[in-house]
């Protein structure tokens, strides 16, 4: 008998493995029409992720300068999520120059975010 389900389960198993690989596809990227803006927005999202990252280590080192710059930190980094969703609907419908206008303001607020956050305690 344990014999028999260990059988059964090497085969479910395989099967697994089997249903898995087929599922995966390969491992190439896709032809976007309009790539270039697609990359663009991708990097400036790079760019908000780090400006979180660095808010977040100032947070939790409880060095940011006050809970008023805290909030205009907080507010800056929400700007620019929002603003890369909007960037992303610009890029899929081939708009590049808004997609230019909003990194723009994304990158201006992930400056504003980083500096604030960089502002030590008097």
């Amino acid at each position: 008998m344990r014999s028999y389900t260990l059988y059964i389960l090497g085969i479910s198993f395989s099967a697994l493995l089997v249903a898995e690989g087929t599922q995966a596809g390969p491992l190439e990227s896709t032809d976007h029409p309009h790539e270039e803006s697609v990359s663009a927005v991708h990097e400036a999202e790079h760019e908000v992720d780090h400006a979180w990252e660095v808010y977040h280590r100032a947070a939790l080192g409880g060095t940011v300068a006050s809970p008023k710059l805290q909030a205009k930190i907080e507010e800056h980094l929400h700007q620019a999520r929002t603003l890369i969703t909007q960037a992303q609907e610009a890029a899929d419908q081939g708009d590049t120059d808004q997609v230019e206008r909003l990194i723009k303001q994304v990158r201006t607020h992930t400056i504003h975010a980083i500096e604030g956050s960089k502002e030590s305690k008097q």
